[in-house]
């Protein structure tokens, strides 16, 4: 989700909730700590060089129960973001602590912002020797796409 999407979405709620993919919720006296952006430039394994750029939200939990983060305090937050930090509309990366603090993306199933599991990938497969998954073709899972070695 980008920042314009939670945008658009944060006025038409009542109230801000995160869920977990598991169908666990993030305490509903979560503070949002941070909101920021981040600027990523690294080089992949193949000798690439690549940038990415996030708008980072940070969510924390406190001992202060009777805390209820609204969605137009939420609005004030990114837009004083986006002011203060030149924030761009990018892509939303959420940190939450749970064991240990996790990276999530950010979803909304019409109700709820849902933090989703990030996964790591070879983004220069061609060049570190990661042989391509074999393609299955027809209905048959026995057959193979001729000259791919798998027969």
């Amino acid at each position: 989700m980008k920042l314009s999407e939670i945008k658009q979405i944060l006025p038409t709620l009542e109230n801000v909730e995160f869920q977990l993919e598991d169908g666990t919720f993030v305490p509903e006296h979560f503070h949002v700590t941070e909101v920021g952006q981040i600027n990523k430039t690294f080089i992949d394994c193949g000798g690439v060089t690549r940038t990415e750029n996030t708008v980072n939200f940070q969510l924390w939990n406190a001992d202060d129960y009777e805390h209820r983060l609204k969605p137009g305090k939420l609005i004030h937050i990114i837009e004083l973001s986006e002011t203060k930090l030149n924030i761009g509309d990018h892509e939303i990366e959420v940190e939450y602590q749970r064991g240990t603090i996790g990276k999530y993306g950010l979803t909304f199933n019409g109700k709820n912002f849902v933090l989703t599991n990030k996964t790591t990938a070879c983004l220069a497969q061609d060049a570190c020797g990661i042989p391509n998954p074999l393609q299955v073709v027809g209905s048959n899972s026995n057959s193979c796409t001729p000259g791919s070695g798998c027969c």
